[in-house]
């Protein structure tokens, strides 16, 4: 058949690829293994099974999962955790005919035992050390409990935060995602794989799903093949760049092709151009969910679809396992695929050591000196500090240390489950947890600190807004402690309505009119549409989920222990009206250009274009100033590049840090370009009164984009310089030219 041998073709292609990034000598053991394999055997390899904790949709149990392990028919196990279980379920493996070691993999999205904050929310402390610092030490956790393989880190770029998944990934830009995708790759594959402080790397979900029609999980994606490679693909390439081990496919097609049977993206792309050397896996039961989508008609078809495109691994649909070797034996699958798919997987495994040593990762004496490192939860706490995000104040923060009185209000005043957020490894250990009213009580040296939830979080019970008022009256100043629960945001969360949920916000105006002084908290894993609460807080303090140190993060922002030098990842819309919103928006040919005047114009007749808070927004205690842009030279041409420099400084009373943002903008082009794109940022600390000189090289590289050929190109012509603390806020402008 035409397509099988074309497929061939292109397949040796790639093995061509990785194998220059093999080691020679684990790839013949590789190799020597797989001739002795039979078919059943192979398609075993590809297989992967649940454990004892469901994450995707409720199955029931697979009553021959031990006899298939000892039979050599599972490759790789999900969701069994800790020394004890995984130890006993590798010696089943090991009654095997050839005694092939299992993969245990698990989703460690922001911690294992130390809940870091969530992806999101750490993207906006722009700190890339500490991304990778905290994927490495959520690493060493995993690993010491028996785990080899995390499915993290998402690196799907996402602009709708109507989707519940935004909490994963690291928001809407592409250059700060690509940069978040490296730092975590790192942390959590360590120095090598194979080290007991490190796992197997998951890039995911490959690719689109961020883009899901309406902020809809496991919706359609639709966009022009140009979109993808300019902002969706990137990270993905950083991911591979970085090495990472794997990728996971997405539950979305993509424009009408399901990713999971999707040979553009896995096969021509990834395993061709990019040189993948790793293993696909799919997503929980994706290989059969294409029989939903309508791209096969049964499992062994959509089988048939997914082993073709390049979907090595098949996570919980047991479509290879039921129908690979029938396909093999009738000619429809040629053995090449499979064998393609088991050497990288097996590679894998003797790349980690579970070949000489199956068990050198279950050793209760490490993990139980890995769970107790107490130098975890010191970076937990640097990691929320530096993931809030200020977003208002009126002179309220931070508290005085006069204040005698605070109460805390509002249904996540003592909560402590709701402050690991979604996607935690289960079940959570809420005693590690310090709550925002705990954190206070901690930090607060000399105040009384008083509490009271007044609703819940989502309900319509006001039952409690009395007693709220009576504690707010005994205080100095409120803090309210307001936004969702951990189960409101994460995969199957989306919303259609992003408002403040419940009784919450009129909890707060309730409160708002005692006249006390009112800084609003605001807990949630995605932008809130929360125009209201910003208008009538004096203070708005955005927490997200900041994990076990959550309160003490929290109350050291409150109390000035900590200057806040958080920045949005994420565009917060107005009302959703204006959902999607990014501030890499296109110009068009009726650009608004005076606010009151938008008559026939891009714009909407019931609320401005501008959003509620731009991406790269976030204030301070203190304030800076930009100054004395100064360029090396105005053009610059082949390799060459331009130097664009300015002045810093702390002109406030605090020291603080500040991102100061590199934007550009293309004017002229083949392509329509986006208004300003980012394309560099530096977080610096500076005392009162002190200045730095900052400096970014502009090379053709950052001037670069995928033109209608999507071939990369640089284009001569002009290029405005925008710099400043925000994509809206860029007090410094020039023009260079490349030529």
């Amino acid at each position: 058949m035409k397509w099988i041998g074309s497929l061939l073709c292109g397949m040796a292609v790639a093995t061509a690829g990785y194998a220059q990034s093999y080691d020679p000598v684990l790839l013949k053991k590789t190799n020597a293994l797989l001739a002795k394999m039979t078919l059943e055997e192979k398609i075993g390899q590809l297989n992967q099974y649940s454990g004892k904790d469901v994450t995707g949709p409720v199955n029931a149990q697979n009553k021959t999962q031990k006899e298939d392990i000892r039979n050599g028919l599972v490759g790789s196990m999900l969701n069994v955790k800790g020394v004890k279980d995984t130890r006993e379920i590798q010696e089943l493996a090991l009654q095997s005919r050839l005694k092939i070691p299992l993969l245990f993999s698990l989703d460690v999205i922001h911690g294992y035992k130390t809940v870091f904050p969530i992806p999101l929310a750490e993207t906006a402390s722009w700190d890339t050390e500490l991304m990778e610092q905290s994927a490495h030490i959520a690493a060493k956790e995993a690993a010491a409990s028996g785990i080899h393989w995390t499915f993290a880190p998402m690196v799907d770029i996402a602009k709708d935060p109507r989707w519940g998944r935004v909490m994963e990934g690291a928001g809407e830009d592409t250059y700060l995602g690509v940069l978040a995708a490296k730092a975590r790759v790192k942390g959590f594959q360590g120095a090598k794989l194979g080290g007991t402080d490190a796992v197997m790397a998951c890039a995911k979900h490959f690719a689109a799903y961020g883009a899901a029609i309406a902020g809809r999980d496991y919706n359609a994606v639709d966009m022009s093949l140009h979109q993808l490679w300019q902002d969706y693909l990137p990270p993905f390439k950083a991911a591979v760049d970085a090495g990472a081990a794997t990728f996971m496919n997405s539950f979305n097609t993509l424009n009408g092709i399901p990713a999971t049977g999707n040979k553009y993206l896995q096969r021509d792309i990834l395993k061709g151009q990019w040189k993948f050397s790793g293993f696909v896996v799919s997503d929980w039961g994706s290989i059969g969910e294409m029989v939903n989508h309508g791209f096969a008609n049964n499992d062994t078809i959509a089988a048939l679809k997914a082993i073709t495109a390049g979907s090595d691994m098949d996570m919980e649909s047991k479509a290879y396992l039921a129908g690979l070797a029938s396909l093999v034996k009738n000619g429809k699958v040629n053995i090449a695929l499979v064998d393609d798919a088991v050497r990288r997987i097996l590679y894998k495994k003797f790349e980690l050591g579970l070949f000489d040593d199956p068990f050198r990762f279950c050793n209760e004496a490490r993990e139980q000196q890995v769970m107790n490192d107490a130098s975890h939860v010191a970076i937990a706490l640097k990691a929320a500090e530096r993931s809030i995000v200020l977003l208002k104040n009126n002179q309220v923060l931070p508290l005085s240390s006069g204040t005698k009185t605070i109460a805390v209000i509002g249904p996540l005043a003592q909560s402590r489950r709701d402050m690991a957020g979604s996607w935690t490894v289960n079940p959570v250990d809420t005693n590690l947890i310090v709550t925002l009213y705990q954190g206070l009580k901690n930090n607060a040296a000399g105040a009384t600190v008083l509490t009271a939830n007044g609703c819940v979080v989502n309900g319509g019970d006001k039952n409690g807004f009395e007693e709220a008022l009576s504690v707010a009256a005994k205080a100095d100043v409120v803090v309210m402690a307001i936004g969702e629960t951990w189960d409101m945001s994460g995969e199957a969360k989306s919303r259609s309505d992003i408002r403040m949920p419940g009784l919450q916000q009129q909890l707060l105006a309730a409160v708002k009119a005692t006249g006390k002084p009112l800084v609003a908290v605001v807990m949630a894993g995605r932008p809130l549409v929360m125009d209201t609460v910003v208008a009538q807080a004096d203070a708005v303090v955005y927490a997200w989920w900041l994990g076990n140190e959550a309160g003490n993060a929290i109350a050291n922002v409150l109390l000035g222990k900590y200057n806040p030098s958080g920045k949005l990842p994420m565009t917060f819309p107005r009302n959703v009206g204006q959902i999607p919103v990014t501030y890499k928006q296109q110009n068009t040919g009726r650009p608004v250009t005076n606010e009151n005047n938008v008559v026939y114009r891009s714009a909407y007749i019931d609320v401005t274009n501008r959003p509620a808070f731009a991406f790269g927004y976030g204030l301070s205690y203190t304030t800076f100033s930009y100054s004395g842009l100064q360029v090396s030279k105005p053009a610059f041409s082949g390799n060459d590049s331009v130097v664009v420099s300015f002045t810093l400084t702390n002109t406030g009373k605090y020291a603080g840090e500040e991102v100061a943002q590199l934007y550009i903008r293309d004017k002229v082009s083949d392509i329509v370009r986006p208004v300003k794109e980012l394309t560099g940022f530096k977080k610096l600390m500076l005392q009162p009164g002190a200045q730095q000189t900052i400096r970014f090289t502009i090379n053709k590289e950052k001037l670069a984009y995928y033109n209608s050929d999507l071939k990369k190109i640089t284009e001569a012509g002009d290029f405005e310089v925008m710099i400043g603390g925000s994509s809206d806020n860029t007090p410094l402008k020039t023009t260079i030219r490349f030529q």
